[in-house]
């Protein structure tokens, strides 16, 4: 067969690929992101757990528990599909082109690989939220009670939106090619390293916007899905780069304006 003809066969097997697989794909996507979303939105297994009085204004409002085992395993669990809810939809574009080349298994594979990036901090992120809950930093709503450190967070996150770091690591997770001749060139389950990748590039990228998670409070699923949508914007706009940049310069006054009033009024 001649190398025109060979060429030809390919590109015809890999868009047969594609249309075999990116469907299935797609429909599994959908599925884990909205089946995430909806316990998140359904009070993410906390159930009666959060709940308390408003000594000063006799109202009620959320109170966390103690850290006990039990409690611990649910908060992890909580970061865990919260993680999963707000960055696989962002994976989207990556897991489709993995499916496309190299079919449903290693696209799958790929998928696993990366989320485990973003399980993994969403353990250390439980601990994070255990540490300022032991020294009395978070309020019922899980956000930050003191409002010069709520500033401070957001105005470190927008320094980190520019720095080059974060320009580098957006640029990975934006630039596909690289992670997908891995993914090619590998076995099936050697996939899994190629999300691993992948995962660790979009953590350097993506992991300091989840501070801003502490500032409007874990327990705010609209504050949650801003800032998924935020990242989705990021990873996936042709402006992505602008839209960090700007929201970096934004982050940084809103934080220098939230630290001056909290020491103004201390």
């Amino acid at each position: 067969m001649s190398e025109p003809h060979r060429v030809m066969s390919r590109e015809m097997s890999t868009a047969d690929n594609w249309q075999g697989s990116a469907g299935p794909a797609l429909a599994g996507l959908a599925g884990v992101a909205g089946a995430a979303w909806i316990y998140l939105a359904t009070g993410a297994g906390l159930g009666s757990a959060m709940r308390g009085t408003d000594m000063a204004g006799g109202g009620m409002m959320p109170m966390a528990p103690a850290w006990t085992p039990g409690y611990a395993v649910v908060m992890l669990s909580m970061w865990i599909v919260m993680m999963t809810a707000m960055m696989l939809p962002t994976s989207t574009f990556a897991v489709l082109r993995v499916a496309g080349r190299a079919g449903i298994e290693r696209a799958a594979g790929f998928a696993a690989g990366y989320l485990a990036i973003w399980a993994g901090f969403g353990a250390a992120a439980a601990s994070l939220q255990w540490a300022l809950d032991s020294a009395h930093l978070l309020s019922g709503a899980m956000a930050l009670q003191n409002a010069a450190l709520a500033g401070l967070v957001t105005a470190a996150v927008g320094v980190y939106q520019l720095t080059p770091l974060k320009r580098a690591c957006l640029e990975r997770c934006r630039a596909l090619d690289g992670c997908l001749a891995r993914v090619e060139a590998r076995r099936p389950w050697g996939s899994v390293g190629s999300g691993l990748h992948y995962g660790v590039s979009c953590l350097g990228c993506c992991a300091a916007l989840m501070g801003l998670l502490f500032v409007g409070g874990l327990m705010s699923i609209p504050w949650v899905a801003a800032i998924a949508v935020w990242v989705l914007a990021e990873k996936t706009l042709p402006w992505g780069g602008r839209v960090a940049r700007l929201g970096g310069a934004g982050l940084i006054a809103a934080g220098a304006v939230a630290f001056a009033i909290a020491l103004a009024h201390a």
